[in-house]
C-alpha cells in the first residue's frame, strides 16, 4: 500500500513491464469504499477528476501530483497483454512533523562529600510546535528513555530528561506520526553548561515546578484580565441604566 499526504505527489511503478513493442497500457481508478472502476484517461483525454494532475509516463507508470484525500483506493493497470497490477494507496490529511528543539529548562551542580567532585547536571526539554497525532520521544542510543503522544491538536508538546554534564551517551529526541517523522540529536556540551555558582542553580523538580508556576501565572493572569472586562462591563451598563432611570 502505497501511503501519501494530501498535496503530495506518488508515481505507481510498472518495473515488471517491459517497453518493448507498442502495448498498450490503460489506468483504471475504484474510489475507497465503492465498487466503481472509473477509466483515468478517456477518448477525450484525462478524466475530470484527474485531469491537470495526472501523467502518463513513457514506461506506463503513472503519476499523481497534488494528490486529494478523494483519491484513495485501488489502481488498476491493464496491458494489452492481459497483464495487470493492482496499488492500493492512501491519502492521509496528515501533515509534517516539524523539527523538534531541544532547550535548557534548568541545572544544578551536586558537591561530594569530600568536597573534591562535582557532578553537574541538567534538565533538557525537547519541544515541538502545533501537534496533532503523533508521538514525541526520546532515546539513548538505540532505546526509548520516555515518550508521550497527542491525537487531539494541540498549540506545543514538550518532554523532559535529566543528563549529567559529563554523559557521554548519545541522545536523541524523535517526533514521528504515520507518515513521517524528525529526529534532533542532544549536543550536551553545547546545551548544557556546568553550573559553577549553586546558589543560582536549580535541579530538575525545582525546574519542572517552575515550568508549572509559569504556566499558572500566564492562565491566571488570563483570568484576571477577562474578570476585570466583565466588570467594567457591568459597571458601564449599570451606569447607563441609572442614566436613563433618572427624569
Amino acid at each position: 500500500m502505497e501511503i501519501v499526504m494530501e498535496g503530495d505527489s506518488v508515481t505507481l511503478q510498472t518495473e515488471f513491464m517491459n517497453n518493448e513493442g507498442n502495448d498498450h497500457k490503460s489506468w483504471g481508478f475504484e474510489p475507497k469504499n465503492t465498487d466503481k472502476m472509473e477509466s483515468i484517461f478517456t477518448i477525450d483525454g484525462v478524466s475530470e477528476r484527474f485531469r491537470g494532475r495526472v501523467k502518463l509516463n513513457p514506461n506506463g507508470s503513472l503519476t499523481i501530483t497534488n494528490i486529494r484525500l478523494s483519491d484513495s483506493g485501488y489502481y488498476i493497470m491493464s496491458s494489452d497483454g492481459s497483464s495487470q497490477k493492482m496499488f492500493r494507496v492512501f491519502v492521509s490529511e496528515l501533515k509534517q512533523v516539524s523539527t523538534p528543539a531541544i532547550t535548557t529548562a534548568g541545572a544544578q551542580t551536586e558537591v561530594s562529600q569530600t568536597q573534591s567532585v562535582r557532578a553537574s547536571r541538567c534538565l533538557v526539554l525537547c519541544s515541538v510546535l502545533n501537534v496533532s497525532a503523533l508521538s514525541l520521544s526520546w532515546y539513548k542510543g538505540n532505546s526509548v528513555l520516555s515518550s508521550i503522544s497527542v491525537s487531539d491538536l494541540s498549540i506545543s508538546l514538550s518532554l523532559p530528561l535529566e543528563v549529567e554534564h559529563q554523559d557521554n551517551n548519545t541522545y536523541s529526541c524523535v517526533v514521528n506520526n504515520t507518515i513521517t517523522n524528525h529526529t534532533t540529536d542532544l549536543d550536551i556540551s553545547q546545551t548544557c553548561q556546568p553550573c559553577e555558582d549553586t546558589g543560582h542553580c536549580c535541579g530538575f523538580t525545582e525546574a519542572v515546578i517552575r515550568l508549572a508556576l509559569s504556566a499558572l501565572v500566564g492562565v491566571a493572569t488570563i483570568a484576571v484580565l477577562v474578570d476585570h472586562f466583565r466588570t467594567m462591563k457591568a459597571e458601564q451598563k449599570m451606569r447607563e441604566d441609572t442614566s436613563l432611570s433618572v427624569p
